[in-house]
C-alpha cells in the first residue's frame, strides 16, 4: 500500500506516530550523516558549460519529466489532497487546466484503491514544474540553473536519506518558485516501510522557506535602495559638471572680452 507524502500533509496509516519517530531517532544520527555524505558529492558534480537546467534535470534523472508552467497557481490546501491529480504530471504532455483544479467534494482516505492505484501509476518516477520566469532567467544564467539544480538534488538525496524507510520506491513531484526555491513538493511511496516527516521536519523545512524569501525581500530593497543611490549619485555629478561647464564657458567669456578691450 502506498501513502503520499506532500510539503503539508503527511498521511501514515499503519502504525503510530510514536513508534515511527521512536525508530526515526533510532536511525537518525546514521541517515543524518549519510545525508550529508551524499550531499557533499551532489555539490562537487559537474555538468557541461553551457548546460540547460532541463538537460540537467533529465541527465542526472533519466526519463524525469520537465514542465515549465506557473505551479504557484496551485493553492496548496489544493496541492495537499489525496485526489489532486498529480498523476497528470508525470507525462510529457500536460494540460494547465489542472492548474486550475479544484475538489468536488471531501478529501478520499489515503487507503483508498483509487487513490492508491494514482499513486501507484507513477511510482518510482520524477517531475519537477519550472515557473516561466524562473525559466527565462535560468537560460540566460548558466551558473543560475547550475545553482538551482544542486538545490533540488540535494533536496532529494537528503530527504531520501533521512526521511524514507528502506524498500520505498518513491515518486517525486516539485514545484519550484520564480527564484529557483523549492515551493512544494509532493513525495509518493510504495514497498518497504511506511514512513513521513516529523511535525519537527515539517516545521523546519518551512522556516527555512520564510528564512529564504526575507533574505531575498532583504536583498531585492538593498538592490533597489542602491539602484537609487547611484541614480542620484550620477544626477549630481550631471549637475555639478554642468555647473563646471557654465562657469568655463563664463570664464572663457570674459577673457576674450578683456582681450577684445585691451
Amino acid at each position: 500500500m502506498d501513502f503520499g507524502v506532500t510539503s503539508k500533509l503527511w498521511e501514515y496509516g499503519i502504525g503510530s506516530r510514536t513508534s515511527a519517530m521512536t525508530e526515526k531517532n533510532i536511525d537518525g544520527s546514521f541517515a543524518e550523516i549519510a545525508a550529508a555524505k551524499v550531499a557533499e558529492k551532489v555539490a562537487d558534480k559537474g555538468y557541461a558549460a553551457g548546460m540547460s537546467f532541463k538537460d540537467m534535470w533529465q541527465t542526472r534523472f533519466p526519463g524525469a519529466y520537465y514542465h515549465i508552467m506557473d505551479g504557484n497557481k496551485i493553492p496548496q490546501s489544493v496541492w495537499d489532497r489525496n485526489d489532486f491529480p498529480m498523476e497528470k504530471f508525470f507525462q510529457d504532455d500536460v494540460d494547465e487546466s489542472v492548474l486550475n483544479w479544484e475538489p468536488a467534494g471531501a478529501m478520499p482516505s489515503a487507503t483508498g484503491s483509487q487513490v492508491q492505484s494514482r499513486w501507484n501509476s507513477v511510482s518510482g518516477e520524477k517531475s519537477i514544474i519550472v515557473p516561466t520566469k524562473l525559466e527565462e532567467k535560468m537560460k540566460n544564467d548558466p551558473e543560475l540553473a547550475k545553482r538551482v539544480m544542486a538545490n533540488v538534488e540535494k533536496f532529494i538525496t537528503t530527504y531520501s536519506a533521512t526521511s524514507v524507510r528502506p524498500g520505498r520506491v518513491c515518486s517525486w513531484l516539485i514545484s519550484l518558485d520564480e527564484n529557483g526555491e523549492i515551493e512544494k513538493f509532493r513525495v509518493t511511496g510504495s514497498g518497504g516501510n511506511i514512513s513521513g516527516p516529523t511535525e519537527a521536519e515539517q516545521r523546519q523545512f518551512e522556516a527555512e522557506q520564510a528564512a529564504k524569501k526575507k533574505r531575498r525581500e532583504k536583498y531585492a530593497k538593498l538592490n533597489e535602495e542602491s539602484s537609487l543611490k547611484r541614480k542620484m549619485l550620477e544626477q549630481d555629478i550631471d549637475r555639478r559638471y554642468y555647473k563646471s561647464s557654465v562657469a568655463r564657458h563664463n570664464a572663457y567669456n570674459a577673457y576674450e572680452k578683456s582681450i577684445v578691450e585691451i
